[in-house]
């Protein structure tokens, strides 16, 4: 009887046993490949990461990191082009260029000294008028001696001078009448003659444009004086 009971407890540990067996074999069926896959993640990860490095090293250089370097800065170049100096004046244009900044400088000073000496109120404005003017003149006319390396006269022609001082032993209406005869006619009629000339025949396009503009100012000038009665 113990004989037999021994044998179905032998026979149970041996099914225990094999049941154990079996379940071992099943799991470890499942695991072979299971550190290879848990590696599989790392790896495709530095596959990734590698892909990603690779296209940022590929990728083109910023444009507006380059362009200083090799795009010409066409606003220097256009500036830089535009020193030096110009071409010279034709030796007509450079004579009225010459001519018209001593007229000019004489204008100036002649109505200054009538500014401060006539008598009658409309000689005096009209004095006052050529001043303004021909100082404005006279500075557009520096300008463009520069820009041609043309140097324009110092002081006033000797012949100019003489007329200012004789102009100025004058006084009350005979200083009037002989300032509007002498200036506001005799030099403007010169004047309008010299600068409708340059306007039409001048070579420089600057020389020209500045005969043009000047010539309704001279005209008006003119007229001024015409209508004065110290003309007569």
């Amino acid at each position: 009887m113990i004989d037999t009971t021994i044998r179905k407890a032998n026979l149970s540990l041996i099914a225990v046993a094999a049941v154990l067996a079996l379940s071992a074999c099943h799991r470890g069926g499942n695991t072979p490949t299971g550190s290879t896959a848990a590696d599989t993640p790392s790896s495709t990860s530095t596959t990734t990461a590698s892909a990603d490095t690779a296209g940022t090293a590929s990728s083109p250089t910023n444009p507006s990191a380059a362009s200083p370097s090799t795009a010409p800065d066409m606003g220097n170049a256009a500036n830089t082009s535009g020193t030096g100096s110009t071409a010279p004046l034709q030796p007509a244009d450079q004579q009225f260029v010459t001519e018209a900044a001593a007229g000019g400088m004489f204008e100036v000073e002649i109505g200054k000294l009538a500014a401060e000496k006539a008598t009658d109120p409309g000689v005096k404005n009209f004095a006052q008028m050529l001043v303004d003017d021909h100082s404005a003149a006279n500075d557009k006319l520096r300008q463009i001696a520069t820009g041609h390396n043309v140097a324009l006269p110092a002081s006033l022609p000797d012949d100019k001078k003489k007329e200012i001082d004789q102009l100025a032993k004058l006084s009350g209406a005979n200083f009037d009448k002989q300032f509007i005869k002498m200036v506001g006619v005799k030099d403007h009629h010169h004047d309008i003659a010299a600068f409708e000339k340059a306007s039409s025949s001048a070579q420089s396009p600057d020389v020209k444009d500045f005969a043009t503009s000047a010539l309704p100012t001279l005209k008006k000038h003119l007229a001024a004086a015409e209508k004065l009665p110290a003309k007569g």
